[in-house]
């Protein structure tokens, strides 16, 4: 459905909707990576803004110094996607190698403490843009693609979800999904047949944090702006909203959560500013009637 609707509405002239579609995508990458945490591995993180946000600013930093010093080559957009990843990877592993070390209530507070340290710093950052964000003027180049076009930045973001979908369809079914769900359910009787908890968690947290990386430069090239907001606790609780109303450890549930969300925010946000009241009844209605989610 999300493969062939804004095909259609491209070829009917009408271009919002492909880029509507693309940032349901965008987020649903994000959710399908928090899933990868919550459902399969038990570990609630309420910092994944973090991530996100540091994704979109490696994109923008690199934009901005492509254009204003003329360093062409910091415009590729393969190269971001690969730096965003990559600088993801370094920081969860240091927030992973910290926080993973609690557990429950204690291990929440934790990354959210460690994804506002990272939102007051941004803030404090004025060299690129501080409070007010950064602007990305031009859409970052894929060699052989042209992204200016919005089918074409749609079918990448499609094409990286369906591999991202198809990666946690891997790790789940695989020997190390299988130990990622023992040390959910029983750390003690993992340790007894050699196998370390604490390294699948802090392995699952760096893989989950690299693909909302990638959500976050895709996220920021779609908007062409990055700011503060992206690494706010608020971002961290509507991909956890996604995870919940699709289905915690449903494959596609958090593709569906995510979708409804936006619906939501695009047919009620028109009306009224309390659009999320609406949500929040059906978001009740799954927690108390359909616990599997709405996949």
């Amino acid at each position: 459905f999300l493969a062939v609707l804004p095909v259609i509405t491209d070829f009917a002239g009408d271009r919002f909707y492909t880029g509507f579609f693309a940032r349901i995508l965008i987020l649903a990458i994000a959710a399908v990576s928090l899933n990868l945490l919550i459902g399969f591995g038990g570990m609630v993180s309420f910092g994944h803004a973090a991530f996100i946000g540091v994704g979109g600013y490696v994109v923008g930093i690199a934009t901005t110094h492509a254009i204003d010093d003329g360093i062409e080559w910091l415009q590729n957009g393969y190269f971001q996607v690969f730096v965003s990843i990559g600088v993801t990877a370094l920081l969860s592993l240091l927030i992973g190698a910290i926080s993973l070390r609690t557990r429950g209530i204690h291990f929440i507070m934790i990354t959210l403490a460690f994804a506002q340290m990272i939102y007051y710093f941004a803030i404090s950052w004025p060299a690129y843009g501080g409070e007010d964000g950064l602007s990305i003027y031009v859409r970052n180049k894929f060699p052989g693609v042209n992204t200016l076009d919005p089918i074409n930045f749609f079918l990448i973001c499609f094409a990286l979800l369906m591999l991202c979908i198809l990666l946690i369809s891997v790790l789940k079914n695989s020997r190390f999904g299988t130990a990622l769900q023992a040390a959910r359910q029983n750390d003690e009787r993992l340790s007894t047949v050699g196998i370390h908890p604490f390294k699948i968690r802090l392995t699952t947290f760096v893989v989950s944090a690299m693909i909302t990386g990638l959500a976050g430069a895709l996220y920021a090239d779609l908007n062409r702006f990055v700011s503060p907001s992206m690494l706010s606790w608020h971002t961290s609780g509507e991909i956890m909203i996604f995870v919940i109303l699709g289905g915690v450890g449903r494959l596609f549930g958090p593709v569906v959560g995510a979708a409804l969300f936006i619906l939501f925010e695009s047919m009620f946000g028109g009306l009224t500013e309390h659009w999320m009241l609406f949500l929040g009844l059906v978001l009740l209605a799954v927690v108390l009637f359909a616990r599997g989610g709405l996949i």
